[in-house]
């Protein structure tokens, strides 16, 4: 399913195109707390620290990721565009570390 969206003001419709992702942060990855209830902004640096989005529009090429479907990936793989006001970032497939969603079956990834 290919998701269009449109540019605020314009009436043009957005297409994903290949293996883009257009994904929106949740609001739980801005400011958090540590354990010991220090407030973490949401600008500081974490060493390697992997985020969770939901996936809000995809490309043709993509297979593994739907609309909806909450994806993983590093914050340093992106590219950040506005669409209707809201900040959102794209991605290729290949930069997605993992997908939660409903329709995924417990198994354990591996081939046999």
């Amino acid at each position: 399913m290919i998701t269009v969206l449109e540019v605020k003001g314009s009436g043009l419709p957005i297409k994903m195109l290949h293996d883009r992702i257009l994904v929106a942060l949740r609001k739980e990855d801005g400011e958090r707390r540590s354990s010991g209830g220090i407030l973490i902004p949401a600008t500081a640096q974490v060493a390697k620290r992997l985020i969770w989005g939901e996936a809000r529009g995809v490309g043709a090429s993509v297979r593994q990721v739907k609309v909806g479907d909450q994806v993983l990936f590093s914050p340093e793989d992106q590219h950040e565009v506005e669409v209707h006001g809201e900040d959102l970032l794209i991605l290729r497939e290949r930069d997605v570390h993992a997908v939660a969603a409903e329709r995924i079956e417990e198994s354990t990834g591996l081939y046999l």
